[in-house]
């Protein structure tokens, strides 16, 4: 049987709708919880390897110890050539990872729905080939500045940010979050908190749009998790 591995670094950052089509095919699924004490494996002996969002920072190892073992385990995947993909600070932590950086972004946090901007090798991608102009969800402070050498830039956001890259022959990092849903978002925006010229009401008009738009964000979410499944 054909099994994933998941490091999740937080209770409102599940797998969402990636997980729930990766079940559907059969696929299973080791979640790893290391914000609840459990430990990052040192080997990776699954099929794939899939790391999650968080409101850490990828070098904030000071109040997250497990953000090391986890970049060590991203850098033995890409090596070994294992399907691997990083969503949001798994995209960063990837990019650190394999020598990249990663800062607060100048131009300030993105929250809710974003186009996919594909580019001419995005249009080509396995992973998100024919997904361009899909809106996506994004709730991020933190952008990659440097990618790391050999990485290539498959999206851009409209802040001039990587939004996807691929960092290996079989290792994706997405800025955007393919695997949430309207339930997962409605809990980012309970604790959502405005800075800067972001406007007071801009959870509930996050989540209205993010709730609108449901069988869109599931259909892409999907492809996503299907297009994985055949890396």
């Amino acid at each position: 049987m054909t099994r994933y591995l998941i490091v999740q670094h937080e209770a409102e950052a599940p797998a969402g709708w990636l997980a729930e089509r990766w079940s559907q095919q059969g696929i299973e699924l080791d979640v790893v919880r290391p914000d609840l004490g459990e430990a990052i494996p040192e080997t990776l002996k699954h099929d794939a390897l899939i790391v999650l969002g968080g409101a850490m920072n990828a070098n904030g190892d000071e109040h997250y110890p497990w953000l090391a073992p986890t970049r060590d385990l991203l850098r033995t995947a890409v090596a070994h050539g294992t399907p691997t993909l990083g969503v949001c600070l798994g995209h960063q932590l990837l990019a650190v990872a394999l020598g990249g950086e990663v800062i607060v972004n100048p131009r300030g946090r993105v929250v809710g729905l974003v186009p996919l901007s594909l580019n001419a090798d995005g249009d080509e991608d396995p992973l998100l080939a024919g997904l361009s102009g899909r809106e996506v969800v994004h709730y991020n402070g933190d952008v990659v500045s440097r990618l790391p050498e050999g990485a290539t830039v498959l999206a851009t956001s409209p802040d001039g940010s990587p939004q996807a890259v691929l960092y290996g022959p079989r290792a994706w990092g997405v800025q955007f979050h393919p695997e949430t849903t309207p339930e997962v978002f409605k809990d980012w925006m309970a604790t959502f908190q405005p800075e800067g010229d972001e406007p007071e009401d801009g959870a509930q008009t996050w989540l209205a749009e993010v709730e609108s738009r449901r069988d869109s964000l599931q259909a892409t979410g999907y492809a996503v998790a299907d297009a994985f499944a055949r890396a």
